[in-house]
């Protein structure tokens, strides 16, 4: 058979649970009705439960409607952007639906961001309105913009009455230096307030036409496969399409009767559609954190009676070790799923030797609207990230061309489907690189190396833009990153190669040590390690050690930022 017949036939259709067809039907819907839907079906179930303020989707909808309406009212309309600068809230949900109802789209900005960072995305995406955190207002004054609207809102006011101090006191130390404007300020600049615009207009906006194959709903902003950060064009039919092959890929989940943690940050878009999206128009309950404090999350499990917990690497490393991670009986949960980086062996192992209940993992990009493969639940497979979702082709090709590669060889893996984005907003070039025709079809190209064994299992190798050449070879930084982690002693690692005229890249390995380690190991003593566990082509050539290392927005190891302090 040949390598482009070996994906055509699509070899992991056998191993998908029962029942669970080759394809989706979606539905022409648009997100806002698909949410209503849910929220009249379900009107008396709570929707959001947060820090033990509860909200049902009656409410919830009433809420949507009139924030569309207040939108309305301040001339925001169909296909203009308006920004959420906002930690997960209830004040997230009410106002990501309520701008989609007047045909608006939604660009989440990280609360972690710099002013800079932000006047960034406030300009790319063209918004004309921003609902922000208001201690983190300053950024946004700083950034210097004239925008039509901004609109602040606290935390405080959907806490429980016995909570409000405590949140503000919570958020004056994550957020050290920044302060909620005065409220002459306020006055003097023109801000809105997010709850008087709620009691000021209350009631459903006027209608809106939303095409849902060409309307987009979200701009989530990415590194992207090339280049710098851009976003991501996703449109409502996007994210119907991926609730639908979410749904029928885990038949275990009931509409109407799930609880989820809701702890990834929302401005994610793993936390945002898996999450959020997904378990909205699916009548869930989301049981809502501002911050992901561990015992909380623990807690809030065991009273609610969870019965999905969507997670990151470096949570459930922190978890395997906590002393209260019992508390939770893992085994009851329906799913636990890893996402948004690789999870390594030791960690799984750990996971379930000390709960008895297996993760499962997914792998996806903010261009395939979060997800595009995941673990069959009946069948998982140590080192596979899973098998592609209903609707979904994938195949694996040439890293600098479009020959497919034989079963088991590594390339970059394209896909196609209806989850896919349109592509990258005001960024035609970046577009063009990012996606390629094939047999009548639009493929987009990851920029992952991966490959695909032979029973349809996909095994990540590393980022095309982090492998390292070295005399000719190649060299995967996640290889050398994993033999690391195996090291009893190294708490964390970042693998980098550092450009050198006489063999291309030199392998520089970033280490932090377990605390009990520091000054008793040496670089030489790492080094060795490597030797007796890599090829000699693999071993790092260059040792630092640090006390921690950049991380991105979802706790991985930043390679990129490393890069970027090396070259500075």
């Amino acid at each position: 058979m040949r390598a482009k017949e070996a994906y055509a036939a699509k070899p992991w259709m056998v191993h998908y649970p029962e029942g669970v067809a080759e394809e989706v039907e979606v539905p022409e819907m648009s997100v806002p009705r698909a949410f209503d839907k849910m929220a009249d079906q379900y009107a008396n179930k709570n929707a959001l439960i947060f820090y033990g303020k509860k909200i049902t989707y009656r409410k919830l909808k009433e809420l949507t409607d009139s924030f569309a309406s207040a939108l309305s009212a301040l001339g925001v309309s169909k296909g203009d952007t308006v920004a959420l600068y906002l930690l997960n809230c209830p004040q997230y949900v009410i106002a990501y639906f309520g701008a989609l109802k007047v045909g608006a789209k939604v660009t989440p900005i990280s609360p972690v961001y710099t002013s800079k960072e932000v006047k960034h995305q406030l300009e790319d995406s063209e918004a004309r309105a921003i609902v922000c955190e208001e201690i983190l207002y300053d950024n946004v004054e700083r950034t210097g913009l004239k925008l039509n609207h901004v609109i602040l809102t606290d935390i405080a006011d959907y806490l429980p009455s016995l909570k409000k101090l405590f949140g503000k006191n919570a958020l004056s130390k994550a957020y050290s230096g920044m302060a909620a404007p005065s409220q002459e300020h306020v006055e003097k600049a023109g801000l809105l307030r997010f709850q008087d615009l709620l009691k000021k207009y209350p009631g459903p906006p006027p209608p809106v036409e939303i095409n849902p194959r060409e309307d987009l709903a979200a701009l989530p902003y990415t590194g992207g496969t090339t280049g710098l950060p851009k976003a991501a064009m996703i449109t409502h039919y996007n994210m119907i399409a991926l609730q639908q092959q979410i749904m029928a890929f885990w038949p275990m989940f009931e509409e109407g009767n799930e609880v989820v943690m809701g702890f990834l940050p929302f401005f994610h878009i793993y936390g945002q559609v898996v999450v959020m999206f997904n378990s909205l128009v699916q009548g869930f309950t989301v049981v809502l954190f501002t911050t992901p404090d561990i015992d909380d999350i623990l807690t809030a499990m065991d009273r609610y009676q969870a019965s999905a917990f969507f997670g990151v690497p470096t949570l459930f490393e922190y978890l395997k070790e906590y002393e209260k991670t019992d508390r939770v009986n893992w085994k009851r949960l329906k799913m636990i799923a890893c996402g948004a980086d690789t999870l390594h062996e030791s960690t799984i192992n750990a996971w379930e030797r000390r709960t008895g209940a297996p993760i499962m993992e997914g792998y996806g990009m903010t261009e395939t609207t979060a997800v595009s493969h995941s673990t069959p639940y009946h069948r998982p497979k140590s080192g596979s990230f899973g098998v592609p979702l209903p609707g979904l082709d994938a195949a694996i090709v040439d890293v600098d061309g479009d020959q497919c590669m034989p079963v088991g060889e590594d390339g970059e893996l394209i896909l196609s489907g209806p989850n896919i984005m349109q592509g990258y907003w005001r960024r035609p070039d970046s577009t063009k690189e990012s996606m390629m025709d094939m047999d009548g079809k639009r493929w987009l190209r990851t920029g992952d190396l991966v490959r695909m064994d032979e029973e349809g299992y996909f095994h990540f190798v590393d980022r095309k833009r982090d492998l390292i050449k070295f005399k000719g070879y190649s060299v995967f930084a996640r290889h050398v990153e994993e033999v690391l982690y195996k090291h009893p002693k190294i708490k964390a690692a970042g693998v980098v190669g550092v450009p050198d005229p006489k063999v291309g890249h030199l392998i520089k390995a970033y280490v932090v040590l377990e605390s009990d380690a520091r000054g008793k190991i040496s670089e030489e003593e790492i080094m060795e390690f490597c030797r007796q566990n890599l090829a000699h082509y693999k071993v790092p050539r260059i040792i630092e050690f640090r006390g921690e290392l950049p991380k991105t927005d979802v706790g991985k190891v930043s390679r990129r930022e490393l890069r970027e302090e090396m070259e500075e």
